[in-house]
């Protein structure tokens, strides 16, 4: 079928109705037109592609070969559509931000300080995700984003916002001689800090190796032994006192993170604000 001879979008939405609910009646019932305009759409729909799409069955109906090769296509766009729509959407609103995030950082470190950015900031509703895949700043997907590397991406604004670094942790009421330590899998097979748990704590025994960083902090705080967190991980911990460093061990830096935005005005003001509050939390 060439592009000149491409089937009425309406059609395409009532053969999708009906071959999801595999009805034509309920396919009319959700798109409130009547029962006979969904069956004479897919008979055009048919006639134009050549092909039987539906069979009968029973009181409904289900697709044939051919309903469920257009279905494939048909459905995988209109989910594409839906989601643009609901984009477009969020764009719009006025009160959301979108923020994407590491999540060691949003658990330790982002978490505890969105009451008080809600309190500056009314009217906002954040988005926090910590999809770092989508941390292309395209004000649509990504209005702010937190990263381990400047993003180099044009048109970005993007400045230094915090200094990690890798540190021994243990809960206060832990033995003054431990048993033990925890730490995550990637950094014993890292080649820069493996090297510095076998030099400054190979003399303790490893009690359990963790895949996430989030679960490392949950042993942690359990009292399971000494634990080596980052430390935006653990700030929540340890500003509480739940947890307290081990001076005694020495720490690890793990570099800067990044703060970035669009360059020049965003789409929203409430966008310059809370890029604004994060970077004075950080130095607070």
């Amino acid at each position: 079928m060439s592009n000149a001879r491409l089937p009425s979008f309406r059609f395409l939405i009532g053969f999708e109705a009906a071959a999801r609910l595999g009805s034509y009646s309920r396919a009319a019932e959700e798109l409130c037109i009547s029962q006979s305009a969904v069956s004479h759409q897919i008979a055009q729909l048919e006639e134009q592609v050549g092909q039987p799409l539906f069979r009968r069955k029973g009181r409904g109906v289900e697709l044939t070969v051919s309903g469920r090769l257009l279905l494939d296509s048909v459905g995988k766009s209109l989910d594409q559509i839906r989601s643009g729509l609901s984009r477009i959407e969020t764009y719009m609103d006025d009160s959301l931000v979108t923020l994407v995030c590491p999540a060691p950082v949003v658990k330790g470190w982002l978490q505890p300080r969105v009451d008080r950015l809600l309190q500056e900031h009314p009217a906002l509703c954040p988005i926090i995700s910590i999809d770092e895949t989508a941390r292309y700043i395209d004000e649509m997907d990504v209005d702010i984003a937190i990263t381990r590397e400047p993003l180099k991406q044009r048109g970005v604004l993007e400045v230094p916002l915090l200094d990690d670094e890798l540190v021994a942790v243990v809960r206060p009421d832990s033995d003054s001689q431990p048993a033990g330590m925890l730490c995550l899998e990637t950094d014993l097979t890292s080649d820069r800090i493996g090297p510095f748990i076998r030099e400054h704590f190979g003399n303790l025994r490893k009690l359990a190796i963790y895949d996430d960083p989030r679960l490392l902090l949950d042993a942690a705080l359990r009292g399971h032994g000494v634990t080596l967190l980052s430390r935006l991980l653990a700030d929540e911990a340890l500003r509480s006192g739940q947890l307290r460093h081990l001076a005694a061990y020495p720490s690890l830096p793990l570099g800067t993170l990044w703060i970035s935005r669009t360059e020049g005005e965003p789409r929203l003001p409430l966008v310059r604000q809370v890029f604004g509050s994060l970077l004075a939390y950080s130095k607070g």
